[in-house]
């Protein structure tokens, strides 16, 4: 796990620009006019978390809530770029983490820096990744004020490396419903972050007892039976690259295994899936995988994600 703010390469398909997006505290998802062929953006602030709000012509499947990394892509704006997911009837609501974008603290990814180095246990991963799952409930208020989603519907999650870290929380600490989820290339909880830090540089991290508090709470394979918690539990999607030297596949293996028994008690196997992904490193953004990451994604929300208004 690091900090960036790498440029994004630009890319072919269509695309709504947040730059245009229309800046919106008291948007309703069922009035906003929307073209046939295509989706308006609100800039918005959900509970005190910014976001962007993508709205599709049609609406036919519950809400996607979706987290970016520490690095490219590192914004909710540079996600939404690289994932639209268009392709998918649902609402897409962009977060901004904690500690960046909108409230990135004074001193920018310097600060970032300072603090990764200081302690990345209580300086960085605690507020920006278990911080941003512990927004998540006021994020849905805002989203069911807003007529984007029932009381008590299932919504979809996202996420990418640190981002994917705060979906894994979410789901152990089950404090929204959740139907459907996809991470790609994520941390798996401190420990993780931890060992991919000490790689990147050549370094030991001081383990102290709040951060040994702060790795079992958010270790997600020690979490198994936490996250496959419900009838049925959520549907979950682990795509990691084969190829991801900061965050290695051996993270994605090991949760899969973890998870695997409690998804055979639910009699729910076929809603755990682990896609490892040949030659993909830890940027996917700039691989050749693209467009066939974002069908993988695309189509597991298809499959999974419950019908729009659906509480059963």
């Amino acid at each position: 796990m690091r900090i960036g703010y790498a440029a994004l390469a630009s890319f072919s398909f269509a695309i709504a620009s947040p730059a245009s997006a229309l800046s919106n505290r008291d948007f309703d998802c069922t009035s906003t006019r929307v073209g046939e062929a295509g989706s308006v953006v609100i800039k918005t602030t959900l509970g005190e978390t910014p976001a962007l709000v993508r709205i599709p012509s049609k609406i036919g499947r519950s809400p996607i809530v979706l987290w970016h990394g520490f690095g490219p892509p590192a914004s909710e704006q540079a996600l939404m770029e690289a994932l639209p997911l268009d392709d998918v009837p649902a609402v897409k609501v962009y977060l901004g983490l904690p500690l960046f974008g909108a409230r990135a603290p004074a001193g920018g990814s310097n600060e970032l820096a300072r603090r990764q180095q200081e302690d990345l246990a209580t300086l960085v991963f605690e507020p920006a990744v278990m911080g941003a799952a512990k927004e998540l409930p006021a994020v849905v208020r805002a989203l069911e004020e807003r007529n984007c989603l029932k009381r008590g519907e299932r919504i979809g999650l996202f996420g990418f490396s640190a981002g994917g870290a705060a979906v894994f929380y979410a789901l152990a600490e089950r404090d929204v419903r959740i139907g459907a989820a996809v991470t790609l290339n994520a941390s798996t909880g401190l420990s993780a972050s931890v060992n991919a830090y000490e790689r990147a540089t050549k370094g030991s991290y001081n383990w102290t007892g709040a951060a040994r508090r702060l790795a079992q709470r958010s270790d997600a394979a020690g979490r198994a039976k936490d996250i496959a918690t419900g009838h049925p539990p959520p549907a979950l999607l682990i795509i990691h690259g084969n190829d991801d030297a900061m965050l290695t596949p051996e993270v994605a293996s090991t949760l899969h295994s973890a998870l695997l028994p409690a998804y055979r008690e639910a009699l729910a196997t076929e809603q755990l899936q682990l896609l490892l992904v040949p030659g993909l490193a830890h940027g996917w953004t700039s691989s050749g995988s693209q467009e066939a990451l974002r069908s993988s994604i695309a189509a597991w929300f298809h499959n999974y994600l419950w019908p729009a208004g659906s509480t059963r």
